[in-house]
């Protein structure tokens, strides 16, 4: 095949050691020379020199886990450097060693037959290291909530029956107690605050069981655990507030979308860059976060499929964002569009597409730079009934009759 890319450089990656195949034109055609270094600081720079010192001009590497991230980073600044879908290499049966995958990705790359992956610049890494992070510690928070409810099942309280949560004031107040030795549910029911107060019957009945010793060891280090936890979303979200300073604009635009908070804007930005010149369309970025339909078509026959594999951290963000549309019940165009789906596909389905609704609508405002502007919610009836309409007059003159359109007043 027709050699594009002169002088290349191949990377199979691991967690200790990388291999690297390099090809170059030599007075007996392309000359292949392949060298294994460790992953450590150091030896990535002795690698870099060598690649310069060989006049490589681009070089390409498999996604593998994290690994690829030291090499990467090490080389981006001098030359460019493509991080490949390892689907796409591994296409092809073959003898599999770690020299033969580095001269594998050179020979494809040279022949121009790799795409290479979105990998944002340094600034957006940053950013989403903090975003993905509060996430991390939001599932940490979450799950430890979920342990302790489990744990009171055991001891026959029912506190999460009646409390909406059993992190807030009141419930932390009797939990608190009850770690204290308080097993009388009348006076741990009165602990109660604000609107609580009204379940105190309820409350009453659901502290009854047999809270121990035991159990009260295993909360103390479940609720110390959820504070801390909490303090360090706390930490971060101040931080993370600092980080997006220079996007100010750019959140600002997005959450005038139905159902993006602070937090949504935040994600987007740091896990599209807020540059969507690297998306040639919308349909590109949709395809990339993993939003988009899936296609399966064969012998004319089109077949339902999942959507493909994306940004998984940008993909669950839009869902919980199409959720909170869903709960506005028609107010704007996004929710009718929840509505209208959710009664024939299913509500799964309708947070996709409204998920997909919300990054098309982001990718146009930040390449126009314009907030959002609401269709509204009438727009799905009312192009639905300007379609029927037109669907009834074909059939009758397809009938013979012709047909004059006159609108009630």
């Amino acid at each position: 095949m027709e050699v594009r890319y002169e002088r290349v450089a191949g990377l199979d990656i691991g967690k200790a050691t990388l291999t690297v195949c390099v090809r170059t034109p030599g007075p007996r055609g392309r000359r292949a020379e392949t060298r294994t270094f460790s992953t450590m600081t150091r030896s990535l720079q002795v690698m870099r020199d060598w690649l310069l010192e060989r006049g490589v001009t681009i070089a390409a590497m498999e996604s593998t886990s994290t690994y690829w991230k030291g090499a990467f980073y090490c080389l981006e600044e001098v030359m460019e450097v493509w991080l490949v879908n390892a689907a796409h290499i591994k296409a092809i049966s073959r003898r599999k060693t770690d020299v033969k995958d580095a001269e594998w990705i050179v020979q494809l790359l040279e022949c121009g037959l790799l795409r290479p992956s979105f990998v944002p610049p340094p600034d957006i890494r940053r950013l989403r290291m903090l975003t993905r992070y509060r996430v991390q510690l939001m599932g940490d928070r979450t799950r430890e909530i979920t342990r302790l409810e489990l744990m009171l099942e055991d001891a026959s309280v029912k506190l999460s029956s009646v409390a909406a949560s059993l992190t807030s004031v009141s419930a932390r107040a009797m939990l608190g107690a009850l770690i204290s030795g308080e097993d009388d549910p009348r006076v741990l029911a009165e602990l109660a605050k604000g609107k609580m107060r009204r379940k105190i019957p309820a409350l009453t009945e659901a502290l009854t069981g047999h809270f121990d010793a035991g159990h009260a060891q295993l909360a103390r280090s479940m609720l110390a655990r959820i504070t801390a936890v909490e303090a360090a979303l706390a930490e971060l979200n101040s931080v993370i507030a600092a980080a997006f300073q220079p996007w100010a604009h750019q959140l600002e635009l997005l959450q005038t979308i139905p159902g993006v908070g602070e937090k949504v804007a935040q994600v987007i930005i740091a896990e599209t860059g807020a540059d969507m010149t690297r998306f040639p369309t919308p349909e590109h970025l949709a395809s990339w976060a993993g939003v988009s339909p899936g296609t399966r078509e064969s012998a004319g026959k089109r077949y339902p499929v999942r959507p493909p594999h994306g940004n998984k951290w940008l993909t669950a963000m839009l869902v919980e964002a199409a959720g909170s549309v869903g709960r506005m019940k028609g107010a704007n165009y996004l929710a009718a569009q929840h509505t209208r789906l959710s009664s024939r596909r299913g509500r799964a389905r309708a947070q996709m597409a409204v998920g997909h609704s919300i990054l098309v609508s982001a990718y146009w405002m930040l390449t126009r730079d314009q907030p959002y502007q609401d269709l509204g919610p009438e727009w799905l009836a009312r192009r639905n009934d300007e379609a029927h309409a037109r669907r009834l007059v074909a059939q009758l003159e397809k009938l013979g009759h012709t047909v004059v359109l006159d609108p009630a007043a």
